[in-house]
């Protein structure tokens, strides 16, 4: 499976860290797993994108982050999931949602998102994963975490995601940024920034010329920001489903439920809402699960 880069970044004042992945590999592998509509695809592919940023911020290896949106639209469910190196992956509760082109021409993302609930769920070894919960702005999903940092964590942050579905229906490029100002940030350099900003424009464009993450870092900032890149990783469509966690899920069910399973006489099916793997239990197995529950 092709890799794909993300790339952190630090001006060298000290006043901001940066963050881009190049995440078209990851998109064709979720339009591949889920049989993704237009429209889906850059919904998934944006979510993705983001929560791939949001992990690499993580520390330690064991650590997760879990981005959602819940949104009236009908794209239904978006949930993405990354590791602290950025690898991702991702589900859409209806895959093959689609709707008209919007009012300037492009995939209705926003539409097909809605309005709803936002959330961001940090796993990090402590007892509880810090949760963190703002409304859907705009559906657009870079605006939504913008406005999440800015609302819950209180850092002033700028996002840029972009999807470009080519005819074929599979991603032609696909990535995103994310700008944070970090403690003490100067007002000469706020003002300098936001002058840039203005002239960001179409994130899957950037991807789309063919221009690495280190160019793409450049085109953004300009000649009077300088930077240091401090690290760059590959990073994938990872999945870390396996039979032994789909075992391990039937044996927390209740066991009225596994009762009525065995009681059907068939072989279940379960299938990984990730990448579709699917593991299959017979009946002797669900005997079996259901006498270790009688055990513990």
């Amino acid at each position: 499976m092709k890799k794909d880069i993300i790339t952190r970044a630090m001006t060298r004042d000290g006043n901001a860290r940066i963050i881009v992945v190049n995440s078209r590999n990851i998109t064709n592998t979720a339009i591949s797993y889920h049989n993704l509509s237009p429209t889906a695809a850059a919904a998934l592919g944006r979510t993705l994108a983001a929560a791939s940023m949001i992990g690499v911020m993580l520390k330690n290896p064991s650590d997760s982050a879990t981005l959602s949106f819940s949104g009236d639209g009908a794209c239904g469910k978006i949930i993405a999931v990354s590791d602290y190196i950025g690898n991702v992956k991702g589900y859409i509760e209806n895959p093959q949602a689609d709707l008209p082109l919007n009012s300037v021409g492009k995939l209705d993302v926003s539409g097909a998102v809605g309005k709803g609930l936002m959330h961001l769920i940090r796993d990090v070894g402590e007892k509880e994963p810090y949760v963190g919960l703002t409304p859907i702005v705009s559906g657009e999903i870079a605006e939504d975490i913008t406005n999440y940092f800015a609302t819950s964590e209180q850092i002033p942050t700028v996002c840029g995601l972009g999807v470009l579905i080519d005819t074929d229906y599979t991603c032609k490029s696909a990535g995103g940024f994310m700008i944070q100002l970090l403690p003490g940030a100067e007002d000469s350099f706020i003002d300098k920034l936001e002058k840039r900003m203005a002239l960001v424009y179409s994130v899957s464009a950037y991807f789309d010329r063919g221009l690495s993450n280190e160019e793409i870092i450049k085109e953004i900032l300009g000649d009077e920001i300088e930077f240091d890149i401090f690290d760059e990783n590959d990073i994938g469509y990872v999945c870390d489903c396996s039979r032994e966690r789909t075992r391990r899920a039937l044996f927390s069910l209740p066991q009225k439920d596994i009762d009525e399973m065995i009681a059907d006489g068939e072989t279940i099916e379960m299938t990984c809402r990730f990448c579709d793997n699917i593991y299959k239990f017979d009946i002797d197995e669900l005997k079996k699960i259901r006498e270790e529950q009688n055990d513990r």
